[in-house]
């Protein structure tokens, strides 16, 4: 290996957003993250769905009942929904 070509490997303080902080090696003196471990959700287990601008609500409301097809043997479900208003 040559000599004096590799950077300096230091012990670094990290941080997340949530408040976490712990240490570890790295090539800088302080690492800040916006997640971690701590609080990312998949680590967690706390994960929850997010409808964005009622997406789901959009989509039901334009197209009002729909018939969900039901395993074989058994009779069709159906899903009541707002129908769409026609004016």
């Amino acid at each position: 290996m040559k000599a004096e070509i590799h950077p300096n490997y230091v012990e670094c303080k990290a941080s997340c957003a949530c408040g976490h902080k712990f240490t570890t090696m790295s090539v800088r003196p302080e690492i800040r993250t916006d997640i971690c471990s701590e609080c990312h959700p998949f680590y967690t287990g706390a994960q929850k769905f997010v409808d964005t601008a009622g997406r789901v609500d959009k989509f039901r409301k334009r197209y009002g009942k729909s018939l969900i097809p039901a395993p074989k043997g058994q009779e069709e479900a159906e899903v009541e929904v707002e129908a769409k208003k026609t004016d």
